[in-house]
């Protein structure tokens, strides 16, 4: 699985990559999770309002700071 946590940086943004880390690892999932920083490369991936969480290059998140059940959620939602 990978995850791509859009956004420029901001401390939203920085929360949000925090949230996904913390799941993943509560989870124990072997997810790659990246950051993707640059306007340019995110908006090429579709995405409007930041922060955004990708799985696998689908948005399945955007515009605020998930909560930690919000990402439990959409990470065990194909299991």
């Amino acid at each position: 699985m990978k995850i791509i946590v859009a956004g420029p940086g901001c401390a939203r943004c920085e929360a949000t990559e925090k949230v996904v880390k913390q799941v993943c690892a509560e989870l124990n999932l072997p997810a790659e999770i990246e950051h993707a920083y640059k306007v340019q490369e995110y908006s090429q991936l579709g995405v409007r309002l930041t922060p955004a969480i990708l799985i696998d290059g689908k948005i399945v998140f955007s515009g605020r700071v998930p909560a930690v059940d919000d990402v439990k959620s959409l990470l065990t939602a194909g299991s």
